[in-house]
């Protein structure tokens, strides 16, 4: 009969807590990191989608609505410190699809951008993970409009 010695187990609780709560702790501060990048990223798309709607329909003609839409839509996810993702804006009209500024037309702004979610190296898994987000604002035209400062009458296009 062989007799083994029982090593004491003074203290392997406390390393055992350790390391399982590293191991549980890492994923679970990535998961709330991730979910606190995309909601700041739905907020930056959000903002960015009304404020080209406004910025498109306050404009003299469709091609300056498109540049000034563009402008502040960037301008928009860079207030949420999302001044280097990709943007997409997309601006149609209807009933009049070939001038925007035009009578009774309605204009949807529609943003596309991502959010690269954080803390995932590209040696993983090629490109870091992203999660795609959009928005649109609809505006009807003449729902806001220039106003001369000298006569406060409305412009018109």
């Amino acid at each position: 009969m062989i007799r083994r010695r029982r090593r004491p187990e003074d203290g392997t609780a406390l390393v055992e807590l350790t390391w399982l709560g590293i191991l549980l702790l890492i994923p679970m501060l990535w998961i709330v990191m991730s979910v606190f990048e995309v909601q700041r990223g739905a907020f930056g798309v959000s903002a960015a989608a009304r404020a080209a709607g406004r910025a498109y329909a306050l404009a003299p003609t469709d091609a300056e609505g498109r540049r000034r839409a563009e402008i502040v839509a960037r301008q928009a996810l860079a207030d949420q410190g999302l001044a280097d993702a990709p943007l997409k804006v997309t601006v149609t009209c209807t009933p009049y699809p070939s001038s925007c500024h035009q009578g009774t037309s309605v204009i949807t702004v529609r943003i596309a951008t991502r959010v690269d979610l954080p803390m995932l190296p590209a040696v993983l898994g090629g490109d870091a993970p992203s999660f795609a987000l959009d928005a649109t604002h609809t505006v009807p035209i003449g729902q806001f409009q220039e106003i001369d400062v000298g006569t406060g009458d409305a412009q018109t296009p």
